[in-house]
């Protein structure tokens, strides 16, 4: 009995393990960090976005939208289509990146500290400036509006994206893409909510979104 339970769970942990393999996603990764840089922290002042700390389950969802090309981005393209991305890759890199933690508050540091170690834990810092908007309406519309997809933190829930610590000019480029057409937002119809929503209106979100990175 002991070693059949024994049995299991070495199975078990070994399809785990093969599901997240985190050593083959940082491999893979390389080829992102061009773009996204080496945490997945984005760049280019939102040009890139954040992928560290993402949902892996959305990560692999976006992954497979760029191969399938009902998401359209050509950067994405030699990854995603001449590369093939197989399953197996986009399960590793998206669990990879789902592993990294990028804190929103500055290390401290102890004495002990080199100055390649300060350097490592500074470049993790990730903290996207507050921007301007009434934050009370930001808050009772994003409390209404997308608390039940992002999370009261804005940390997202599995196939809805973390918001977030995200930059907010790469939010504000989906939310007009949604509005657009050029990329659904939900099954109901284009634009789902935001379509609804006056310009000032979406600004407030924005400006309370930034802040919820204080939270965590």
């Amino acid at each position: 009995m002991k070693r059949c339970l024994l049995l299991l769970l070495l199975l078990a942990l070994g399809g785990y393990a093969h599901a997240q393999n985190l050593e083959k996603g940082k491999e893979i990764n390389s080829t992102c960090a061009g773009c996204h840089g080496e945490l997945g922290q984005g760049g280019s002042r939102g040009e890139y976005p954040r992928l560290a700390g993402q949902s892996a389950k959305y990560l692999e969802s976006q992954l497979k939208a760029f191969r399938a090309r009902t998401r359209v981005n050509i950067p994405m393209y030699p990854y995603t289509q001449e590369r093939e991305l197989p399953d197996e890759d986009i399960k590793d890199v998206a669990a990879y990146l789902a592993s990294i933690d990028l804190p929103t508050k500055w290390p401290v540091f102890k004495e002990s500290d080199d100055a390649l170690t300060r350097l490592t834990m500074t470049e993790r810092v990730m903290i996207i400036p507050r921007v301007p908007g009434n934050l009370a309406n930001g808050e009772a519309l994003y409390q209404k509006q997308c608390v039940t997809c992002h999370g009261k933190t804005g940390m997202g829930r599995g196939m809805f994206p973390m918001l977030t610590g995200q930059y907010t000019s790469y939010l504000k480029r989906q939310m007009e893409k949604y509005i657009k057409g050029e990329r659904p937002h939900d099954e109901e119809a284009v634009g789902g909510l935001l379509d609804k929503l006056k310009e000032d209106d979406l600004q407030d979100i924005l400006a309370y979104v930034t802040t919820l990175q204080e939270q965590q």
